[in-house]
């Protein structure tokens, strides 16, 4: 029988993509439980048995080089095959589970559509969705990870933005019919505008676009709930201040788009969570699969 190939020292292999998973040689260190001179010892063994340089190394920061990313593209995705036939050989009654922040009106209009193909994918991944407030801040306690409408997440998070968001005003077909195609300040200011408490500049950002920055409504109504201010626009309350055109895509006719214009909306959606959750299974097959996915 041929003899076995070499395998490259695992823990410095392990090492290497904390490093670029992470993004930072401390956090990586912090992570192994390792000092700085420990962490770069087992990189330097990586390179020792590949050949090649795989970072740069100044003032304490690591960087990878050409070679180092190239390494890192080749070996990543064997690494998570080896993890999937590892599971496969598991008791199919051990269930991953991932606790996800997501927004109601995302989760029932965006995710929930494609979750049986990750289903399909991973059938040991279970995810618990939480629909509350203030996600972001909630990550590493009840949360492993979350998606968020925000402006920017906190520098310290791992974040990727999934969409370039818009701004859209949804209203009753027959309030619509009142207010007319055309953007009319008189009938606008006689109007409730229905907006999130969490999302303020969105209202300013629509009025801007109309050309109407100093419009003054009749009232303004705060909701902490895009669920809830789409369903008091469907009752009548008042124009809706939307970051999506969730109601066009789940085809509810109880509300109309108003007026036709682009609308560049100061959110945007993001996948959010703490840089070393990257290393839980659950966490990065869902970030994989959603980048995939959704982009």
């Amino acid at each position: 029988m041929p003899a076995s190939r070499r395998l490259p020292p695992l823990r410095a292999l392990e090492a290497f993509v904390r490093i670029v998973r992470l993004g930072s040689a401390k956090a990586a260190a912090n992570e192994l439980g390792l000092s700085p001179s420990a962490l770069s010892r087992r990189v330097g063994a990586l390179e020792d048995f590949v050949g090649k340089r795989l970072f740069t190394r100044q003032h304490q920061a690591m960087k990878l080089t050409e070679d180092g990313q190239s390494f890192y593209n080749a070996v990543s995705p064997k690494l998570e095959e080896l993890a999937e036939s590892v599971e496969s050989q598991m008791e199919t009654s051990n269930v991953m589970r991932l606790h996800l922040g997501v927004p109601a009106l995302y989760a029932g209009e965006r995710l929930f559509p494609h979750l049986p193909e990750l289903r399909k994918l991973h059938p040991r991944l279970h995810i618990d969705i939480d629909t509350g407030p203030q996600l972001e801040t909630r990550l590493g306690n009840s949360l492993d990870a979350a998606i968020v409408l925000s402006k920017g997440p906190d520098a310290l998070l791992h974040a990727v933005r999934l969409d370039h968001n818009q701004v859209h005003a949804f209203a009753t077909p027959k309030l619509a019919a009142e207010i007319g195609m055309n953007p009319d300040p008189a009938k606008l200011a006689r109007q409730t505008f229905l907006i999130s408490s969490s999302l303020p500049e969105s209202y300013d950002a629509w009025k801007t676009a109309l050309g109407m920055e100093d419009l003054e409504p009749a009232a303004i109504d705060h909701y902490d709930s895009a669920q809830l201010i789409l369903e008091a626009a469907a009752q009548g309350l008042g124009i809706a201040i939307l970051n999506d055109d969730h109601p066009e895509r789940s085809g509810d006719e109880r509300v109309v788009r108003l007026f036709d214009v682009t609308v560049e909306s100061p959110y945007s959606y993001w996948f959010v969570c703490r840089p070393r959750e990257l290393e839980s299974r659950p966490v990065r097959l869902f970030h994989d699969w959603l980048i995939k996915t959704m982009l």
